[in-house]
């Protein structure tokens, strides 16, 4: 049943975030208003939040995520549609076990002290802790999510869904276990994915090296940054068409210290313009020299075992560090001349997210999934037309060059966390199965079994996230058929590969569909300089900190409208100031009206009645405003439906409307005041609705002391565009006394003549039409120009010594004997003059170009000839007023 309100409570003078924040979350969370299936008729609509790490606090670049996406939700929702927007979070592997095991560390606990078990048990309290902290912090940013859907990537369901992907790859052979060369992190002793990675630049050196032909006939020279991986090379490479080794390619070299001897090989790999041209291959410590070992048949040494420590193949240097290996061996290969030169260079070295630790190229067994099958189709759909949208389009391009040369994804970590392989190996015939359920014997000769130690990456259970959160594999689950696929993904750029390209990937696989429907990326916040933010930099900003100084609405307005898609912000708090000014000046404007309100009931709202010019002006303006802003949310225009609605907001409705609202509120005839009673609870209803989405706290306040109906604007009807609601008559009435009134203003304060002193005022409107409008609006001009006479005459002569304005459709002269310089009001027009005459050169060379006149619509090239005359009108009285003045 609707709930009729009237005003019956008075506003508080100021805004006060904290308190309208609390009660509006109390508000929504007794009434159950983000729960979906409220409008089971309704079509869906869906969002499934890309799931925060429950490894310590949000920041703000989640804020700024979640900002859109409960812009989008908050606007479908009032739109009509059973939205959902389904909350949750990823148990992020590595990132939390290496937080909890640093805890455990300051009391002198290992993870392998307490058992795989006892370990499982302290993370599961570290995750309910953490995820509680960020359940906290969504309600605090005001999102709107569904709460009796959450998931949790480590939950029952999602678990489910992980085994029977993982168990339908490996039938279709498209996850399998072998040895390559991956991202190895010594120090956590786990494999890492690439975006675990991070790329510093070092200052390094290339060591260039000796390497003595076996037949004592010479050598060959070849360089690395990495000397101590030499020490496993089994073969040298130079380019099959370089004549410098083509009689050598097939002899024999000896390897320095370990006195192996290795072949010349020729592959194009090599590139015979760069260096010497002879590379050390390496097949157990570097990804290219994997791949020509693999064409070559090159053994496999490798020389350090998973903590970066040399062993049994580094021959004299076993037992030793890989760091301090290298400087004992750079040492000794210095002292026996195969070090011939070290040269300083400056590379690219990647290093662990989460240790700290220089990666390892390392040759490992992992498990694997084969992603060229899985991509073929996602390319095939994104060139066809039917796969996802990209949001800038631009990052279509980024995705597909990613996925045609995708290479296959190692999937196994070296963890306890996380989604146990659900692989199981017998050591009595040597056979490994896979299967959905835990097996406790083996099926082919009934031995024991053990499970794999190791656990799935988590991007693994991340590329599901779209469909295992709602209920598949149970493909007749409710909520998978009714919410899935996805409408959006919201997320940042710099994880399109890692998993945008995943879940597509999977989404394709196992329901046939596309995730979602469109990819909004946006990009990094950074600082008020431009840098990342970082720990290390100390330029964080934490969101709580700006809610609680600003309140969440100003952070919110300024984050969701600070940038463009695809494009990365600067935080400046400067700019938090501003929305939260903002958020105050629509406050100041609703507390005024409901002082004039007072009384007045949702059922007492009428705009059929007969209205003003200023009150179907503001309705044509809401009007416009309401279409464009529907449309640019569509579009996911953020920062330019941002514009829009503070436009309107600050300067038609508190500005001006407000403003001229006061002369029937105050002194108008019952009617008329009634008349504008009407369109001002009218028109703050429909801003607080389009505000809504942006700035939920404030626009629900504000809401609840207006005349409404329903319990929350949250679930109030979206505004619409309304033909009846057009009076182009009208705005060209308030453009006339606007362009007016501006006008005065401006010369009052060019000549510091305050509003407090009346001047005269002097108008020659250009027609009929004008001279109606202006003095059917002598109170106004009167009151907002501050006039102590004023005159309306189409017969007026300029008066001497007087400033003059133009605007479109009148001359203005305010005679100011003894309080203007003739000289100056010259200079002024002559630079007013200049202006204008750009404007006419402008116009003139669009109106010119073929190109132009060719390809633009009937329309535009008929508002353009309208400026034109327009422009050309007002320079020409310009110019013969500054010839009145100079006579």
């Amino acid at each position: 049943m609707s709930e009729q309100q009237h005003t019956t409570t008075e506003m508080p003078t100021t805004y006060d975030p904290r308190s309208a924040e609390q009660k509006s979350t109390d508000l929504w969370n007794k009434g159950g208003f983000f729960k979906a299936g409220r409008l089971p008729e309704a079509k869906p609509y869906t969002i499934v939040i890309p799931p925060p790490n429950v490894t310590g606090m949000l920041h703000i670049g989640h804020a700024l995520d979640f900002t859109l996406q409960d812009i989008m939700i908050r606007t479908k929702r009032m739109q009509g549609f059973d939205a959902l927007w389904l909350p949750g979070t990823d148990h992020a592997g590595i990132a939390t076990q290496t937080r909890v095991e640093q805890k455990l560390r300051e009391s002198g606990v290992t993870r392998h002290d307490l058992g795989r078990e006892k370990f499982l048990e302290q993370v599961w309290e570290w995750k309910d802790m953490y995820a509680n902290t960020i359940r906290s912090q969504w309600g605090k940013i005001g999102l709107s999510l569904d709460y009796s859907r959450e998931r949790f990537t480590l939950d029952e369901g999602l678990s489910t869904a992980v085994r029977e992907v993982f168990v339908r790859l490996y039938e279709k052979g498209l996850i399998y276990r072998g040895a390559k060369i991956i991202n190895w992190d010594p120090a956590a002793r786990t494999a890492l994915s690439d975006i675990e990675v991070e790329h510093k630049e070092v200052n390094g050196h290339l060591y260039h090296l000796q390497y003595p032909l076996a037949d004592g006939s010479g050598h060959v020279t070849v360089a690395t940054t990495r000397p101590e991986t030499m020490l496993g090379d089994t073969a040298v490479a130079v380019h099959p068409e370089d004549e410098r080794y083509s009689a050598l390619i097939g002899k024999m070299l000896v390897l320095p210290v370990i006195g192996r001897e290795i072949p010349i090989i020729a592959d194009e790999y090599v590139e015979k313009d760069f260096g010497s041209g002879a590379v050390k291959i390496t097949p157990a410590h570097d990804p290219n020299d994997f791949e020509v070992g693999q064409r070559h048949d090159l053994p496999q040494i490798i020389v350090m075992d998973e903590s970066g420590v040399m062993n049994d193949e580094a021959g004299p240097y076993k037992g030793m560090d890989r760091a301090d290996a290298r400087k004992k061996l750079v040492a000794d290969l210095n002292e026996s001349g195969v070090l011939v030169n070290i040269e300083d260079h400056v590379h690219q070295v990647g290093h662990s997210e989460r240790s700290g630790a220089v990666v390892e190229p390392y040759l490992s067994t992992q498990w694997f999934v084969a992603m060229k099958p899985l991509a073929d189709r996602a390319i095939k759909d994104q060139k066809s037309g039917e796969g996802v949208n990209f949001v800038p389009d631009r990052f279509e391009k980024t995705y597909l060059n990613w996925i045609e040369n995708v290479r296959d994804w190692c999937i196994s970590r070296q963890l306890w966390w996380g989604h146990r392989i659900p692989a199981w190996y017998c050591d009595a015939c040597g056979t490994i199965h896979v299967a959905r359920e835990d097996m406790e014997s083996c099926p082919d000769c009934s031995g024991e079994l053990r499970q794999d130690n190791d656990v799935l990456d988590t991007w693994f259970s991340s590329a599901l996230w779209p469909f295992s959160t709602l209920g598949w594999p149970d493909v007749e689950s409710e909520d998978f058929k009714r919410y899935y696929p996805n409408d959006l993904l919201v997320t940042g750029y710099d994880i399109i590969y890692f998993w945008v390209a995943r879940m597509i990937f999977t989404g394709l696989e196992f329901t046939d569909q596309i995730p979602f429907k469109d990819v909004l990326m946006h990009g990094l916040v950074r600082d008020a300089n431009g840098l990342k933010m970082s720990k290390s930099l100390g330029n964080g900003v934490d969101p709580l900190d700006i809610i609680e100084q600003y309140g969440a609405d100003a952070m919110r307005f300024m984050l969701s409208t600070g940038s463009t898609p695809g494009q990365d912000l600067r935080f400046r708090l400067e700019k938090v100031e501003q929305a939260r000014n903002f958020a105050n000046k629509i406050w100041n404007a609703s507390r005024f009206a409901l002082m004039n309100l007072e009384g007045f009931s949702y059922e007492d709202i009428d705009i059929t009645v007969k209205l003003g010019t200023a009150d179907r002006w503001i309705l044509h303006r809401l009007n416009e405003t309401a279409r464009d802003v529907t449309r640019l949310i569509d579009t996911y225009d953020f920062g330019e439906t941002g514009r829009l609605l503070y436009n309107f907001i600050w300067d038609d409705l508190c500005d001006w409307y407000i403003e001229v609202a006061k002369l029937n509120l105050y002194g108008g005839d019952a009617e008329s005041k009634k008349a504008t009673q009407s369109v001002l609870a009218y028109v703050l209803d429909r801003t607080q609705r389009l505000i809504h989405p942006f700035m939920p706290f404030i626009s629900e306040e504000i809401w609840q002391h207006l005349p409404h109906e329903g319990e929350s604007i949250s679930i109030a009807a979206w505004p619409q565009f309304d033909a009846a609601l057009e009076a182009p008559d009208a705005v060209r009435e308030m453009e006339l006394l606007m362009s007016t009134i501006r006008s005065v203003r401006n010369i009052r304060a060019e000549v510091n003549v305050p509003m407090s002193k009346k001047i005269e005022l002097q108008i020659k409107p250009s027609g009929s039409e004008q001279l109606a409008i202006l003095q059917a609006n002598e109170e106004l001009l009167r009151r907002f120009a501050g006039t102590s006479s004023l005159v309306i005459d189409p017969a007026l002569a300029a008066p001497d010594k007087a400033m003059t304005a133009i605007v479109t459709g009148a001359e203005l002269y305010l005679p100011l004997a003894g309080l203007i310089d003739i000289e100056q009001e010259i200079a002024r027009l002559n630079k007013e003059a200049g202006v204008l005459r750009s404007e006419v050169e402008r116009v003139d060379k669009k109106l010119s170009n073929e190109g132009f006149v060719a390809k633009a619509p009937a329309k535009v090239i008929e508002e353009e000839k309208a400026k034109q005359a327009d422009y050309q009108a007002k320079l020409d009285k310009v110019l013969a007023r500054i010839e009145e003045l100079r006579g």
